[in-house]
């Protein structure tokens, strides 16, 4: 069979809080639509300098917990060199550094293969900016 490329950009609004937005099933729909039953590759990738994706557990707090973590470890203060938005929005421009701006997943059979605990995340800390686009692509 011959392998297929097929992309789609997902329009998502955050807020004007941090978030962790769960994707996974914009992911399952987009796979339903273009993966034909076949094994691959869905990349999720947001074209953002202050966005991230991760693969977490969501609803029992981790979601809450990986904010908190961020917000540790990339304080909202005024240290940051990265001037312009709100105060201490240049720890937003870090974020990538530490929750990438892309995810490269196993698809079996037409379907995200996660674990049982696994969705499909965007991280956004920036409540500058709550308009965020993710693409979703497919190889198989």
């Amino acid at each position: 069979m011959t392998n297929t490329f097929t992309t789609r950009t997902v329009d998502i609004t955050t807020g004007s809080t941090e978030t962790v937005f769960d994707l996974t099933d914009h992911c399952a729909h987009f796979l339903r639509e273009v993966a034909a039953g076949r094994d691959g590759l869905l990349n999720v990738f947001t074209p953002h300098a202050t966005a991230g994706l991760a693969v977490i557990e969501t609803g029992a707090g981790s979601d809450d917990d990986l904010l908190a973590a961020l917000r540790d470890l990339l304080p909202k203060d005024d240290r940051w060199r990265h001037r312009h938005g709100s105060p201490g929005h240049g720890r937003d421009h870090v974020l990538p550094a530490f929750v990438p701006p892309h995810a490269t997943l196993p698809v079996v059979g037409g379907e995200l293969e996660l674990g049982t605990w696994q969705s499909v995340v965007l991280v956004d800390t920036n409540v500058d900016n709550p308009h965020r686009k993710v693409r979703l692509s497919f190889l198989g």
